[in-house]
């Protein structure tokens, strides 16, 4: 599943486990080596290169390690199919921030926010892959270690998604009872953002497996799919109703973008994220009552085209008004056959009067 995250994301197709790149990389690692790669020979990079060789030759996991028993960098062609220049003494902009404290990694980290090239560095003291892109830095784990990370995160994530289902299920006899509560639709809102943050940090460990990890995201998106969904049918839902309308801005993604922002500690505290959502604007009560537009339910409980939903939401109402109008009334407000209508209608009682 792709996940909002940083534009290092899209490097990690050139080190996961079993590319070319990564395979000579781990022959450095279990050779106790240090080294230091660029990927990208154009005349940027160039410019902050000093002495070396040029060597021009195909880029292969063996090749790679046999080079990397020179003290300098190895620069490779931007696809990382060619060894471009080996033995290079690289002099990036000292005045670059960088974290490290090793002279390898400190110069790599530099290098790569010089000239926004992909930089790898391998410490030779303690066998971790670093790469480096620009202001992003990311240690690489050995795929025994990442698909136990993923293994345990995706277990937090099924105990996290857990929670949202009942409090979705929650959310929907209160629907069908008519006694939505301001606190019952944050709570669901909370608990989907809840499920997204920690589906986006198994993505990235997933992402780094390469083909290891396909069926590790298979398994992400079975559990993370529904939840975006949710996320934004009940959105959709309270968008325009009573006093969440003003939390919203009348736009979905303006909520998901306040909701994003919140920082881990203030999702937890359902007032705060009400304070957040609602911005400058009176913050309602958690008990205020809601109405629902019922497109939600409606999608669940019979399948309708695109748009028949809205239409029925606009010209009549939620669940509750839905349930005492005719089936021709529903006809002519959906705009569909008479039959289609009854199916809706039929649906709408069942549901309604079984609550």
């Amino acid at each position: 599943m792709k996940l909002p995250g940083s534009h290092l994301e899209d490097l990690l197709e050139w080190v996961v486990p079993g590319s070319p790149l990564r395979d000579g990389i781990e022959r450095i690692r279990r050779a106790r080596m240090g080294a230091l790669v660029v990927l990208g020979d154009d005349p940027d990079v160039l410019g902050l290169c000093s002495g070396g060789f040029h060597v021009d030759v195909e880029m292969t996991p063996q090749r790679l390690s046999e080079l990397a028993k020179m003290d300098g960098a190895i620069v490779l062609s931007s696809d990382a199919r060619r060894i471009a220049w080996v033995n290079v003494h690289l002099i990036p902009d000292p005045s670059q921030p960088t974290v490290e404290t090793g002279t390898r990694h400190r110069t790599a980290e530099r290098v790569a926010r010089t000239v926004d090239v992909p930089v790898v560095a391998v410490s030779e003291e303690t066998g971790t892959i670093t790469l480096y892109r620009g202001a992003d830095r990311r240690q690489l784990g050995d795929s025994d270690s990442l698909v136990a990370r993923a293994n345990h995160l995706l277990a937090m994530l099924e105990r996290f998604k857990g929670r949202y289902d009942d409090r979705e299920s929650a959310l929907t006899q209160a629907e069908l009872a008519a006694r939505v509560t301001v606190r019952d639709v944050i709570s669901v809102l909370q608990r989907a953002e809840t499920v997204v943050r920690v589906a986006r940090t198994v993505s990235e460990v997933v992402a780094e497996l390469g083909e290891e990890g396909q069926f590790l995201d298979l398994e992400l998106n079975e559990l993370v799919v529904d939840v975006l969904d949710g996320r934004q049918s009940v959105l959709r839902d309270y968008l325009d109703a009573g006093e969440l309308a003003r939390l919203s801005g009348r736009r979905v993604e303006v909520v998901v973008t306040r909701l994003e922002a919140l920082s881990t500690e203030d999702l937890l505290v359902i007032d705060r994220v009400v304070a957040a959502l609602s911005g400058e604007q009176a913050v309602p009560s958690l008990d205020d009552r809601i109405a629902t537009r019922g497109l939600r339910l409606l999608a669940r409980l019979v399948p309708l085209p695109g748009g028949v939903a809205d239409r029925l939401a606009e010209s009549i109402g939620g669940l509750d008004e839905l349930s005492q109008v005719t089936v021709e009334r529903l006809a002519a407000a959906a705009a569909v056959p008479l039959e289609d209508a009854a199916v809706v209608h039929a649906a709408v009682q069942r549901a309604v009067l079984g609550a």
